[in-house]
């Protein structure tokens, strides 16, 4: 059987938080506050119990979203697959 390591919680969020600063992510969305995009936590309160949402959420950072509100969120194709899933899997982690 083969040693298989665990990161941390903590390791694996600071690795995301750092995506979500090199891609600029932080400019529009705050983990709390509301920028030109919604909260992260808002994201997170809006797409709670959605049985798709990390692939939604995922999708949007690739391609963008033209809805709500007077602003859209731009594509980011720069974002790998796998960076956008961790993106998403750490947004939709927040609690209020």
């Amino acid at each position: 059987m083969g040693l298989v390591l665990v990161a941390s919680s903590n390791a694996v969020a600071a690795d995301v938080q750092a995506l979500l600063a090199q891609y600029r992510c932080t400019i529009c969305h705050g983990e709390r506050d509301a920028g030109a995009g919604p909260a992260f936590v808002d994201v997170a309160k809006y797409y709670r119990g959605h049985r798709h949402a990390a692939a939604i959420v995922a999708y949007k950072i690739r391609a963008g979203s033209g809805s709500g509100g007077p602003w859209h969120m731009p594509p980011h194709p720069e974002v790998s697959r796998r960076e956008a899933e961790a993106m998403a899997q750490y947004i939709l982690s927040l609690k209020e």
